[in-house]
């Protein structure tokens, strides 16, 4: 692991790896220079590497393995629309988690008491779970949730790390994405059992989303 992404100690790191070594570099976001396209930056991240490889996440909206699931949360439908929308398109299984699961149990007719609702996406639920059935996607939301005085953010996220965990032993291909999720396996020390941890956060759901990535974009012009 360099400590830095550009720079003499990366160059000497790089420089010195034997056949078949592998050297992480530390993150770009660090940089300023990033997120302008400083075309001096980008030579100096180059400079010290041949090959740029996008596997795990064009892989998976590309040409994802079947059956291929994704597991989405967080606390409103509003912020994950795009993904959703995106994700019924590829996947042969969609589960939901998270604050957002009463908006969508609140379109079907359930009670969710005080749960976080967003009211003005009651439609948009119900025009989703209808999207899932017209595509064979299997639309999954939890059975059954917890009822307290306080909230644990972290409870459901454990267990759903240590399932994810025990599939990667199993041959399946684990993709996480997201500063929360990422937070969440990391601190049930299990980010060493995934085949795949995305350090991009917003990015990488852009990417799921279906944006362009401009840098995406200059490496397969390249």
């Amino acid at each position: 692991m360099a400590p830095d992404c550009i720079g003499e100690e990366v160059e000497k790191l790089a420089a010195a790896l034997p056949d078949g070594g592998v050297l992480l570099l530390e993150n770009v976001r660090f940089y300023k220079e990033e997120e302008k396209n400083d075309p001096e930056f980008a030579k100096k991240l180059a400079s010290v590497a041949d090959l740029y490889e996008l596997d795990y996440l064009v892989g998976a909206v590309a040409n994802p393995k079947k059956p291929f699931a994704a597991i989405v949360g967080g606390s409103k439908v509003s912020s994950k629309i795009g993904v959703i929308e995106s994700l019924l398109a590829k996947v042969d299984i969609l589960i939901l988690g998270g604050g957002m699961i009463f908006t969508f149990y609140k379109a079907q007719g359930l009670a969710v008491g005080k749960s976080l609702v967003e009211e003005d996406k009651l439609e948009l639920a119900t025009s989703l779970i209808e999207t899932a059935k017209s595509k064979g996607v299997k639309l999954l939301l939890p059975t059954d949730v917890v009822v307290a005085d306080k909230f644990a953010a972290d409870a459901e996220s454990k267990a759903i790390a240590k399932q994810l965990a025990e599939l990667t032993g199993k041959g399946v291909t684990t993709i996480i994405g997201g500063g929360d999720s990422v937070a969440a396996v990391e601190k049930a020390g299990l980010a060493d059992k995934m085949s795949h941890i995305s350090t991009g956060g917003g990015a990488s759901l852009e990417l799921l989303e279906g944006k362009p990535l401009p840098g995406v974009l200059a490496l397969d012009e390249a």
